[in-house]
């Protein structure tokens, strides 16, 4: 396998790991959560160029393993993904930014509204995503 195609796979798989710290951020992942993300893949998601059946079923089935192995802290899942972005630049423009952000806040007021530990994940990745806009625009001066 190229290791274009290892990072693409990789690149789904951190999401699907981002998507569950989400989730799991109140230490208990509802089946709302998992459904609103299915269904948030299935029409926001795979309009994209660049998605494929192939990609949605990488995060959900990585959503799934993480929910079902049920030894994974969200903070783990949530530095891993941060330790992928932060070595893979290319891949988060603004609109993929903004999608994920979007399709975190939806998994998180999936059931009963956001609860204060799923907000402090989405400031956080929040502030993440506004931090790499505003190095980047640093070091194009």
């Amino acid at each position: 396998m190229d290791p274009k195609q290892n990072t693409n796979i990789e690149f789904h798989q951190c999401l699907g790991k981002l998507f569950y710290a989400i989730a799991a951020s109140d230490n208990y992942i509802r089946d709302e959560e998992l459904e609103k993300l299915e269904e948030v893949l299935e029409k926001e998601w795979i309009v994209l160029d660049n998605f494929s059946t192939t990609n949605k079923a990488l995060i959900i089935n990585t959503f799934k393993w993480l929910r079902t192995d049920n030894e994974y802290d969200s903070e783990v899942c949530y530095d891993s993904f941060l330790s992928f972005k932060k070595g893979h630049e290319e891949f988060f423009n603004s609109e993929m930014k903004s999608l994920i952000l979007k399709t975190s806040g939806k998994i998180a007021s999936s059931f009963s509204r956001e609860n204060k530990s799923e907000l402090i994940m989405l400031a956080k990745l929040s502030v993440e995503f506004k931090d790499t806009n505003a190095s980047s625009s640093l070091q194009k001066s």
